[in-house]
């Protein structure tokens, strides 16, 4: 055989049990739970439960068979003990000193009933340890029709014995053939092992909550919304990671700030420009070119509004608990000041917890962009667990399927959408969206049931 051939033959089961491998495991991982919780406490209850299987099958095995096949050997001994006797000696009418001899020398209480046939067999007790034991070993030593019963009576073995024109019947005590107090050794092997798992899950959980609240903390702060009373707590690792969790918090709060201080120099020295443009175009006498630079100015200013609009963001507001009709109440009035075709339909729960001020621009923004191109607009809101679901269709021309993600780019303006005599600067969308995946949520367009576009806003609250 040549070295390749061997190799093949060597590679082709090693190949096998890989791929045997993978499956059990990927079944394996399928199976197990998902949670830190659950898989910590699998890896400490996995180990103990098959060290106390191991334990109670070689307790069973070597210690309460044994004993158990001991005992009913002594106990066997002992009636065939009785029966020589009965066959080898003469006895008195009664019997009389045998069954005292049984009774005071070997603890055994006996009979002898008149011949006939023995009872049908007995039913087999869920344990045939014992029923086992005995029946063997009165085969092996005595070698005739028996009958034995180890359930009727729960303390006591009845043993019948058919001899030739008699049948002996044999009450012992079950402790006398059977290893009975065996079970305080399972029960203290049970017993402590539950303490052992009680104290472990207790501990786990102490070990888990400073991860779990970690995570809800990170989690808030990503929604936009504050980690109350929150503090490093745990293990040594746990809390570092708390720690690098607040530094880097911190870090990022203070960079916002930063920024926006930044952004409100900027606006106030550009805002100052552009009235200064205003009051020496108000100067001028009202002439096309005039008002065309009119125009200009208040696009300037328009675009100055959103862009630093976009770029501050809304960190700057803190979150609070609000009503949802209340909030709908004041777009629906403000939609009627401007004359906007809107109906508003809410179900589900009144209670949010967003920042107000800026949800209340993400939806100002959606129900604009729908007013621009449409002259009627539906708002549906729904509030079930921990979303809240906002959709708005309208009856305008819609988005072709391919720009549904391209008009989120900031600056980004459909052909439609570029005309002069309305001032639009690509930017509303872009806000708006913003804003949702600021509280942890989403933006979606779609198309309406009214033949124009719907914007799906999903909020986690």
């Amino acid at each position: 055989m040549s070295a390749r051939q061997a190799v093949l033959r060597l590679v082709g089961p090693l190949g096998w049990l890989y791929r045997g491998y993978g499956k059990v495991a990927r079944q394996l991982s399928r199976l197990m739970p998902k949670g830190l919780y659950a898989r910590s406490l699998i890896i400490i209850v996995a180990p103990m439960v098959i060290l106390q299987s191991v334990l109670a099958f070689v307790f069973m095995e070597r210690h309460w068979q044994t004993v158990t096949n001991r005992l009913s050997t002594a106990v066997t001994q002992d009636i065939a003990a009785i029966i020589a006797v009965l066959e080898t000696y003469p006895q008195d009418e009664n019997y009389d000193r045998i069954i005292n001899l049984a009774k005071d020398k070997l603890d055994l209480n006996i009979s002898i009933l008149p011949d006939g046939p023995l009872p049908p067999p007995a039913p087999k007790p869920f344990f045939t340890l014992l029923d086992h034991a005995l029946s063997k070993r009165i085969t092996n030593l005595i070698g005739k029709p028996f009958w034995i019963d180890t359930v009727g009576r729960s303390n006591i073995v009845e043993v019948r014995i058919k001899l030739d024109d008699k049948v002996l019947r044999v009450f012992a005590r079950r402790s006398q053939a059977y290893a009975s107090n065996s079970h305080i050794f399972l029960l203290w092997m049970i017993g402590t092992s539950l303490v052992l798992l009680v104290v472990a899950i207790l501990f786990l959980r102490n070990q888990i909550r400073p991860i779990q609240r970690l995570a809800d903390a990170a989690e808030r702060f990503g929604k936009g919304q504050e980690a109350r009373n929150f503090r490093p707590s745990g293990a040594r690792e746990v809390r570092r990671a708390a720690h690098a969790f607040l530094e880097m918090k911190r870090r990022i709060e203070r960079q916002i700030e930063q920024r926006t201080t930044m952004l409100a120099g900027v606006s106030h020295d550009l805002r100052t420009i552009l009235t200064r443009f205003k009051l020496q175009l108000a100067l001028l006498d009202d002439e096309p070119e005039v008002r065309d630079m009119q125009r200009d100015v208040d696009e300037m200013q328009l675009m100055l509004e959103d862009y630093l609009a976009f770029a501050r963001g809304s960190s700057s507001e803190t979150a609070e608990m609000i009503s949802i009709p209340e909030l709908l109440e004041e777009l629906e009035h403000d939609a009627q000041r401007t004359g906007m075709a809107l109906t508003i339909q809410h179900t589900g729960g009144n209670r949010v917890e967003v920042r107000p001020n800026t949800i209340k621009r993400c939806l100002h923004n959606l129900l604009s962009n729908a007013e621009r191109y449409a002259d009627r607009i539906e708002l549906t809101s729904e509030r079930l667990g921990n979303w809240w679901l906002i959709e708005i269709d309208d009856n305008g021309p819609g988005i072709p399927e391919a720009e549904l993600e391209s008009v989120f780019r900031p600056f980004h303006r459909l052909d439609t959408a570029r005309n002069q005599d309305t001032p639009n600067t690509g930017l509303g969308l872009a806000i708006a969206r913003d804003i949702a995946r600021g509280h942890g949520g989403d933006i979606k367009l779609g198309r309406s049931k009214l033949g124009g576009l719907k914007a799906t806003l999903r909020l986690p609250s």
